[in-house]
């Protein structure tokens, strides 16, 4: 059985399927993280519902039928009355349980490979995506909160793990390339959410909790195919071709190790490439997840968007994103193998490009006001720009330390998903009548962040592997530490000794 999987198999090259499936893990992910920021505007009594007059800065409400309603199938889903405060405490309660297990989680990566901290973690994720809407009838928004950050809690483990993986399956001239795919499943897997929610919601005959049931039951199903296609690294896998095996190892042994030493914590945290790395991400961060929660509720509560029209046009943005991130992912490494830009400079034009443009977009779109064709287009160009920053910055802690890429990716993205629970409650603290005037102030905030946080990028970023990077160097480092140490305690004992004798 095992041989004849072998041959069978062995003709596909496994790092594609592991590409594959590592970009369904992450769509997956994003899309029962995401789902709620469609699902929220129609679990919640919304401002302003019979408002038809252009009044505080507001747009009008659109010359529709069932506008913000259920106006395929009648649905009779209860709502609450959460304030614009607590939907912003529970859009951000999900990244409270996130950022605490990036760490372990990419630790534990490193040490026992991310197969299985990953795909437990997505099959967690699943299972309390599935009972959200029994949680929420019974606990309301704390039960909501508390799930969401249990689901946190489960997916922190998320891009720790693929990037461990992906420092076990990717040569370099490929890294831009597998990178972008694997991590491009955070767009789509953000298209298929929005759009497919406002959907559900329009045809649903049982509203919004059939959202979560959808999107929990493709998760488990995902781990299921996950657990029999994918493995820790090419030497444990039971179908990849010798051809294969021997390719990813000859193209990796220089930087990837097998049993690299323990962290090397004090030369990591002095890293002033890995510090730039992490600001950008910040930044990234700030703007990405400004967006992701809250450009549904801004489409609804603002542009008077109707669900199903909310769902496809805030999909829309993601998904151009996407495209541009495959298209500059093949540009960028072909720039490399050429030799036509260094590495280093790629990182920093990609992620300069995912920066400037979309905060100067966003800006724009703030402006047109009510001009909503004007709008959706401004937020989807801008959007689209993002996608250069996957092999741009995201791919740069890859490039940094491959040894030690899962921790890396636990500090850059632990600390950016930070953002994630800032920006919703700065969201509705500054939008409480969710007037364009508002709005307006967040998208400013979302500039000056991205400026800032690409200048700190552009002039202290590096796209080469690091000197800590090197077993050896560690190795050899920590024994001359301890020979000092050792030294030290030598001369301390002969001190005492001398004085112990002269005392007598």
């Amino acid at each position: 059985m095992l041989s004849t999987c072998k041959i069978c198999c062995g003709r596909i090259p496994q790092r594609w399927i592991f590409a594959i499936m590592g970009f369904l893990a992450l769509f997956n992910a994003y899309a029962m993280r995401v789902c709620l920021s469609i699902t929220i505007t129609e679990m919640v009594i919304p401002m302003h519902e019979n408002t038809t007059h252009f009044y505080d800065n507001t747009c009008p409400v659109r010359n529709e039928s069932g506008k913000g309603g259920n106006n395929g199938t009648q649905s009779y889903a209860k709502r609450y009355e959460w304030s614009e405060t607590m939907q912003g405490i529970i859009l951000s309660s999900f990244y409270v349980g996130y950022v605490i297990t990036h760490l372990p989680g990419g630790m534990l990566s490193e040490k026992f490979g991310g197969k299985y901290s990953l795909g437990l973690g997505i099959l967690a994720t699943g299972v309390f995506t599935l009972i959200t809407p029994l949680v929420v009838e019974y606990g309301e928004a704390i039960g909501l909160i508390v799930v969401r950050v249990l689901m946190g809690l489960c997916e922190g483990t998320t891009f720790p793990a693929l990037n461990a993986m992906l420092a076990q399956w990717t040569p370099p001239e490929e890294r831009s390339m597998i990178g972008s795919l694997v991590f491009a499943g955070a767009q789509l897997g953000t298209v298929f959410a929005n759009s497919l929610s406002g959907l559900i919601i329009h045809y649903s005959a049982i509203g919004w909790p059939a959202v979560f049931y959808v999107f929990g039951s493709v998760g488990i199903l995902w781990f299921l195919i996950w657990l029999v296609t994918c493995f820790n690294n090419p030497d444990t896998h039971p179908f990849i071709s010798e051809r294969e095996r021997n390719f990813l190892q000859e193209r990796m042994h220089a930087h990837t190790h097998k049993k690299p030493p323990s962290v090397p914590w004090r030369h990591l945290l002095k890293s002033v490439p890995l510090w730039a790395l992490i600001a950008a991400q910040v930044g990234h961060d700030w703007g990405f997840f400004t967006l992701v929660n809250d450009l549904p509720k801004y489409m609804s509560s603002v542009l008077k968007y109707s669900i199903k029209d909310n769902g496809l046009l805030s999909a829309l943005p993601y998904l151009t994103m996407w495209i541009c991130s495959v298209v500059t992912s093949c540009l960028a490494d072909w720039m490399i193998t050429k030799g036509l830009m260094s590495r280093t400079n790629v990182r920093k034009l990609g992620t300069t490009i995912a920066s400037l443009g979309p905060g100067a977009f966003i800006i724009g779109a703030s402006y047109a006001e009510c001009d909503r064709t004007t709008v959706v287009i401004m937020f989807t160009v801008g959007t689209t720009l993002m996608g250069t920053f996957y092999p741009g910055m995201k791919v740069n802690a890859l490039d940094l330390s491959p040894n030690y890429s899962g921790t890396l990716m636990a500090l850059v993205n632990g600390i950016g998903a930070f953002t994630g629970i800032l920006t919703p409650y700065i969201v509705s603290e500054l939008t409480p009548n969710q007037t364009l005037a508002q709005w307006r102030l967040v998208f400013w905030i979302v500039f000056v962040v991205f400026v800032l946080t690409n200048l700190i990028f552009v002039l202290y970023a590096n796209g080469e592997v690091q000197y800590w990077n090197d077993p050896e160097f560690v190795r050899r480092e920590r024994e001359e530490r301890r020979m000092k140490i050792a030294n030290e305690k030598g001369e301390v004992g002969k001190t005492k000794e001398r004085l112990k004798i002269f005392s007598t």
